[in-house]
């Protein structure tokens, strides 16, 4: 039998996202999971029951018969008392759990013998990144901070020069450059904003000027990175020092958005009430860390406040705003996570029972997602394995031998290199005497091309190896021109089977040729997008 997903409708107060959408539906049943859907469970997000029905979903009236029919329960929010108790006994569950901030679900869930894997607890590693929700709904948040920011400035964000008068660009500060602090830079950068950014982690600085923005440093030298790509905690005279780059920077600017967060403790307070009171009247502070307590003095949670003519924003959903595509990015993080959870289905040899799911703890995204494994408290898990050793210092080189002592060397010195010149110009000079002069003519052209073309690719940086390659392969291709002259027509009489297979070797050459010049210079511009700004 097929595993059945669950997806009941959100009952937290203010949720508009739902855990799955119509395209990941089709995607999901192709795998071979069937899907059942409480009616109204998309309504929030512009989703109709029709449209989950037309996927192949199946709709039913009530969140008990998507706890009931479900194997597999997919959810955004964590579930209250009322919905744990309709978990099937042994079931699985995956949403956002929180398990340091929740232990009292924690309990509750294990007691139900049920397998709990938390989005939040998706490592941070590369080859989990497609199922990073976490990341996905900050990019969302960072935008729309942007956008609301926007809305309550009452202002250009880009600078116009105009008949009636000129307006200055909007400049906007972010605090922090994690997924959501990129995400604003972005925006604010894309909307005309003069952007200005920090982050305590000196790594971020070129991320930051990538998205259009000004790297504002500390005048302090501690490093802020910490584990799974957040910042740590910074000692007490990195913290001073900062708070007066910010509070300079709070005179100077018009917006500040706030993104810092340290995994499983409060926001810190990084914008004193001094700060607020400082700013330009018409300012606007946007908070993304209200839900655990914001950056901001003054911030609070979940309402939009105005403090000596700054408007705060402390809003607590800004996902949510953008129900649709938010919900549309999470369920494709969990449809990536099915993938890997498919690998795992057993089903019943008899036929009879339903299929089930079991764990990898071998698997790393697996073991550090599941929280709890058939009743077993599995979290916190261990540390996640570094991908690559760390770079070792380079030892120092030894010092090279005396002229004629001690191992050879791969350096060649200079008499070699007259000694190899020499033979060459005896070789070529040999070859000149006896080869016609066209041939010698041809043969200096190669050599020389050989020569320039070695010396091109070679003192290019590695990095560009790739595109520069594409683009030689192409160019090198001109040899399609000698292959068009020997498929040309013979000026009089037939064709012998020598021309007639000269011929034929010459049009394959084209066709491979042709291929050769159009995929390089269609590769070399796809790389090239890669790095270009749109």
């Amino acid at each position: 039998m097929s595993l059945v997903i669950g997806v009941p409708r959100e009952t937290f107060p203010g949720e508009t996202r739902v855990a799955t959408v119509p395209e990941v539906v089709q995607k999901l049943i192709k795998q071979g999971y069937a899907i059942v859907v409480e009616s109204g469970a998309g309504a929030a997000s512009n989703i109709s029951d029709d449209e989950y029905r037309e996927a192949g979903a199946e709709v039913v009236g009530s969140a008990a018969e998507v706890w009931a029919k479900g194997d597999i329960i997919f959810k955004l929010r964590g579930p209250n008392e009322e919905e744990v108790g309709l978990l099937k006994e042994g079931g699985t569950l995956v949403s956002y759990i929180w398990p340091a901030q929740n232990p009292q679900l924690m309990e509750k869930l294990a007691a139900k013998k049920a397998t709990v894997l938390a989005m939040d607890s998706v490592p941070r590693i590369s080859r989990a990144q497609k199922m990073d929700a976490l990341s996905s709904q900050a990019n969302i948040a960072g935008y729309r901070a942007v956008i609301e920011a926007a809305n309550a400035f009452g202002r250009f964000f880009t600078g116009q020069i105009t008949a009636a008068g000129k307006v200055p660009p909007a400049k906007v500060f972010v605090i922090g450059a994690g997924v959501a602090g990129l995400a604003a830079i972005g925006t604010a950068a894309n909307l005309g904003a003069i952007v200005r950014a920090n982050d305590t982690r000196k790594e971020v600085a070129d991320q930051i000027i990538s998205m259009g923005g000004e790297f504002i440093a500390v005048d302090y030298e501690e490093d802020g990175a910490g584990t799974g790509g957040y910042a740590k905690v910074m000692s007490e005279e990195f913290q001073k020092a900062q708070r007066e780059t910010f509070a300079q920077q709070a005179k100077e600017v018009d917006i500040i958005i706030t993104t810092a967060l340290i995994p499983g403790k409060p926001a810190p307070k990084l914008i004193t009430a001094d700060m607020v009171k400082s700013m330009k009247p018409g300012s606007v502070i946007v908070d993304l860390a209200a839900e655990q307590g914001g950056n901001c003095e003054l911030t609070v949670p979940g309402e939009v406040t105005t403090v000596h003519g700054v408007t705060i924003i402390g809003y607590k959903d800004l996902p949510t705003r953008l129900a649709k595509t938010a919900s549309t990015l999470y369920a494709t993080n969990l449809f990536r996570l099915s993938e890997d959870l498919i690998k795992t289905k057993s089903v019943d040899p008899a036929g009879q029972g339903a299929a089930a799911i079991k764990m990898n703890m071998e698997d790393e995204v697996v073991r550090g997602t599941t929280v709890i494994d058939q009743g077993n408290v599995t979290w916190p898990p261990p540390a996640p394995k570094l991908s690559a050793a760390p770079a070792q210092p380079k030892p120092a080189a030894a010092p090279a031998p005396a002229h004629g002592h001690g191992p050879s060397t791969t350096v060649a010195s200079p008499t070699r290199v007259a000694v190899m010149f020499v033979f060459a110009a005896l070789l070529f000079g040999l070859i000149g005497f006896g080869a016609p002069s066209a041939f010698l003519g041809h043969l200096t052209v190669f050599v020389l091309g050989c020569f320039i073309g070695y010396m091109v690719v070679w003192n290019v940086t590695p990095a560009l190896h790739t595109p520069l390659m594409s683009v030689t392969n192409a160019i090198s291709s001109i040899i399609v021109i000698g292959a068009l002259v020997q498929v040309a027509p013979p000026l009089a009489g037939g064709i012998t089977r020598p021309e007639m297979l000269i011929k034929v070797m010459a049009a394959l050459g084209i066709v491979l040729t042709a291929i050769n010049m159009f995929g390089g210079f269609a590769v070399t511009r796809r790389m090239l997008d890669m790095f270009r700004k749109n």
